[in-house]
């Protein structure tokens, strides 16, 4: 049976292959209705708690920025900065 060791250790390697830090540049078109839900999803996700027994824990500082940037990036190229932060209000109205 395969641990989440394992597969940290595996996701680990995948990513340290040579080249996964090249940039590459993609040409994405998806509705805004996707980029608010990337945009969340990835918020989310970098909400998690990072340890060492989940995959967020080999995750470095500098792609988990990235991610971020990416996120407000998309957020900014499909206007929605404004109506993000005011759902990200409504939300946390609610908690």
């Amino acid at each position: 049976m395969i641990t989440k060791s394992d597969v940290a250790k595996l996701l680990d390697t995948v990513l340290s292959i040579p080249g996964m830090s090249e940039t590459v540049k993609i040409d994405l078109k998806i509705s805004r209705k996707n980029v608010l839900l990337l945009s969340y999803f990835i918020e989310q996700g970098l909400l998690l708690e990072k340890d060492d027994s989940s995959l967020m824990g080999i995750v470095s500082e500098e792609s988990l920025t990235d991610l971020k940037n990416i996120s407000e990036e998309c957020l900014q190229k499909a206007s929605l900065v404004e109506l993000n932060q005011k759902l990200q209000t409504l939300s946390q109205a609610f908690k």
